[in-house]
């Protein structure tokens, strides 16, 4: 079922980090080789793409909060500062730090960011900028309302869609559509959620997570059928074509894990009915197929109703917070889920923007395993160029004056790498939990291994 950030190739969505950092003075100290080394201010050095995480030995994706360190190691750090997070550890804090062992220890996690040079100040910083952007941005909102309309202003001049781009983005709309109407048909076969006596047996939590995990299966059939008829995508090789959609999946315990062949894919790719049989003898091989979770995310913000803050699937399964949670997932996964999907509903975006914005987000060149990276660059600008002329259209059409619109809609891109990796935080949890899991989310996301 339905988080660091990283960038969409062709697009430049990569979130930068403050070149400037707030420090506090400290006190000298009478050993500082054993104090944190601090970088000098500037840019970052330039990556080679081979550089290690100082913390677990990761591959590191940047500098972040003063240190050279991997996605998951940022986000644990922050996490860990905002929430205020006191840990234990139970092998006497002395626990060998590495992509292993970072799961299993937090308080030793937690040393180690601080002694290589992580600084608590810096998450601080980033909050104190965000809130500053926003009220800038707030302001120049406020400023561009009230400004009166001169007679002697030349006229705005907005680019055009042309025919071409409309009617790739009606086909776009139609096949998004057709997707759904087919994914309602599977509503009567997706396992009930759980009326029992006793809410809280065990019995009626396995049937509750049965229930979610049966949704995802039918939003990922959705999405790949949806890709399927997305222009370009089937021109594509077919090894681009599983990369492109395997790779925003999660995975679980080791790296390079997940798709493990194209005879699993096959079924996915080709299988009309993705819920067929529950025999346990009779399964298809789902394994690996976790595919789209960045989409599924994306899916799901559509499905968010504000006033009732829940989310509804198949047009008749609604959901709040507190049904995520009887299913078995984490407040630290649920919550974010909610933020992004009311983050998302406030854009207000319609139908087309939202099929345009998954397509940019299925064609990122920079997945793993992309041969073809220059076409898939191509096509994701095809999408882009389709977007930037929807945007002042939709806002003149619905009267809402935003000129930072359209980088809001890319950053919300940004988000969802962010909160994919809260996924595989949560699927990594579920399999720590060693409680029974339904025979379709163990083939999933390989748990069972």
């Amino acid at each position: 079922i339905p988080y660091s950030a990283g960038g969409t190739a062709g697009v430049g969505l990569e979130a930068a980090e403050p070149t400037a950092l707030l420090t506090r003075a400290e006190p000298p100290s009478e050993h500082p080789e054993l104090r944190p080394q601090k970088r000098k201010k500037g840019p970052a050095p330039k990556m080679l793409g081979n550089e290690l995480c100082s913390v677990c030995g990761d591959k590191a994706s940047g500098f972040h909060y003063n240190v050279l360190s991997c996605e998951g190691c940022k986000g644990f750090f922050r996490r860990s500062v905002i929430k205020g997070a006191r840990y234990v550890c139970h092998g006497g804090g002395h626990c060998p730090m590495d992509t292993y062992m970072r799961r299993k220890c937090q308080e030793c996690r937690l040393r180690k960011c601080r002694q290589a040079g992580m600084r608590e100040e810096c998450v601080l910083s980033e909050e104190q900028i965000r809130l500053k952007k926003l009220k800038r941005q707030e302001e120049e909102q406020a400023h561009a309302t009230s400004l009166p309309l001169r007679a002697s202003s030349p006229p705005q001049i907005l680019p055009q869609l042309s025919p071409e781009q409309l009617g790739m983005i009606e086909k776009l709309v139609a096949a998004q559509q057709q997707c759904n109407r087919r994914s309602f048909s599977d509503q009567l076969r997706v396992t009930p959620w759980p009326m029992a006596p006793d809410p809280h047996s065990r019995e009626a939590r396995q049937q509750r997570f049965a229930h979610f995990t049966e949704l995802a299966i039918v939003s990922v059939q959705e999405i790949v059928d949806f890709a399927k008829q997305l222009p370009g995508f089937l021109q594509l090789s077919r090894e681009d074509q599983i990369a492109l959609l395997k790779t925003s999946a999660i995975e679980v315990a080791g790296e390079g894990r997940g798709m493990k062949g194209e005879a699993e894919w096959d079924y996915l790719w080709e299988e009309p009915d993705p819920l067929g049989s529950r025999d346990e003898g009779n399964r298809p091989p789902w394994k690996g197929s976790a595919a789209c979770v960045q989409v599924m995310l994306l899916e799901t913000s559509r499905r968010y109703n504000p006033g009732s803050e829940s989310i509804t699937f198949l047009k008749d399964f609604s959901y709040n917070r507190e049904d995520f949670a009887k299913a078995g997932l984490q407040v630290e996964f649920i919550n974010p889920i909610f933020e992004f999907s009311r983050a998302m509903n406030e854009l207000q975006l319609n139908d087309a923007e939202f099929a345009l914005l998954i397509a940019i987000s299925i064609f990122s060149a920079d997945r793993p395993n992309v041969q073809d990276q220059l076409q898939v660059e191509r096509l994701q600008h095809t999408y882009v160029e389709a977007l930037i002329p929807m945007v002042p259209f939709f806002l003149l059409s619905t009267h809402r004056p935003d000129r930072l619109m359209f980088p809001r809609m890319l950053m919300k891109l940004v988000s969802l790498r962010t909160l994919s990796s809260v996924h595989s935080e949560q699927v990594f949890a579920l399999r720590l939990q060693d409680k029974k899991l339904p025979p379709l989310l163990s083939e999933i996301w390989d748990v069972h291994e």
